[in-house]
């Protein structure tokens, strides 16, 4: 299920595997500290990863570094609007009030590995010099669930003044995951079409407390563009892909919890009809919105359950199927 290149070992970035027959996955120190690859043993790689793991592995690292669609799973913070207003390094950025990049010393920067054994991997990122932050960030198997694998992270404020930020999980998966939220009523969704000449407005369903995002291709664009922003019910999501479920759990926080800007969960969706296997599902969970006082830190976790799913490949069955966990207590619907 990991990827594999015909580039020589020099080009490429570290590779950490974890494995006890049920679940695998891949997490490498480079690029920012994140998963490459998780699923099923024996199953495709249920996250989305971009070329540019092997073609662009050693990255510059500075103030003014662009993104890089490295894509798997990362660890942004927020909320999205401050991410250049809190820094002195780039001035354009800063007076800009830019949305884009991502702060370059968390998600670009090599991380150290801290501890590495069978059951788990502890990465420390540099000290940030944009956001003020460093991540400690760990990656384990769960010892009595051998379908599950926790992320554990925290962010320490490593300046001598307060800063205001949450912790923000971002994993991405193929455009054409299905994903299902539970939702308490449509008034808990807020949705933005980043509609054009080319991208089509996102479309989505909501039943029996359940928000789904539709993956089918328009008729009337070329493809779809668009953000969701939800305050779930419950402390999980769903999403449905290569005959395999992935189950990201948290801890439900109150509303108020969360920087109104932003929700705690978010789904980022992103296709052109002409390119599918270029097109992007964010599985996004924000943390509390904390103030840091100068050497504080907070801490977030999410947990993945990965089952097997060899069910109709509908809503209907999805649905039903997520019904059935609930009714085992894997899930509260």
């Amino acid at each position: 299920m990991f990827l594999s290149s015909s580039l020589s070992v020099q080009a490429e970035v570290t590779r950490i595997p974890l494995d006890n027959g049920t679940v695998a996955l891949e997490v490498t120190p480079d690029i920012g500290g994140r998963i490459l690859s998780a699923g099923l043993v024996g199953k495709p790689n249920f996250l989305r990863i971009g070329a540019e793991v092997v073609s662009d592995p050693h990255p510059d690292v500075t103030p003014a570094s662009n993104n890089i669609s490295y894509f798997g799973h990362e660890t942004w913070v927020g909320p999205q609007s401050q991410w250049w207003l809190h820094q002195l390094l780039n001035d354009e950025r800063r007076k800009a009030k830019a949305v884009w990049p991502p702060d370059p010393f968390l998600i670009l920067a090599k991380n150290t590995v801290q501890e590495k054994t069978p059951q788990k991997i502890v990465l420390q990122s540099p000290n940030s010099p944009v956001s003020g932050l460093a991540m400690q960030k760990t990656f384990s198997l769960v010892d009595d669930n051998p379908n599950q694998i926790r992320l554990d992270v925290s962010a320490k404020n490593i300046r001598d003044s307060n800063i205001a930020w949450d912790i923000w999980f971002n994993s991405r998966v193929p455009h054409n995951a299905y994903v299902y939220v539970p939702v308490a009523s449509m008034d808990e969704v807020r949705i933005e079409h980043f509609t054009d000449a080319t991208y089509g407005p996102l479309e989505h369903s909501f039943n029996d407390g359940i928000f789904a995002l539709k993956n089918q291709s328009p008729t009337t664009h070329q493809g779809r563009k668009g953000k969701v922003f939800i305050q779930p019910k419950q402390g999980w999501m769903a999403a449905f892909n290569n005959d395999q479920l992935l189950i990201i759990q948290f801890n439900l926080q109150p509303k108020s919890a969360i920087h109104p800007e932003q929700g705690q969960i978010e789904l980022y969706q992103e296709f052109l009809n002409s390119s599918l296997n270029e097109g992007l599902l964010e599985l996004e969970v924000h943390a509390p919105y904390k103030t840091l006082k100068p050497r504080e830190s907070m801490s977030a976790t999410e947990t993945w359950t990965i089952l097997p799913y060899s069910g109709e490949q509908t809503p209907a069955a999805h649905n039903a199927f997520l019904r059935e966990l609930a009714a085992s207590k894997l899930i509260k619907m």
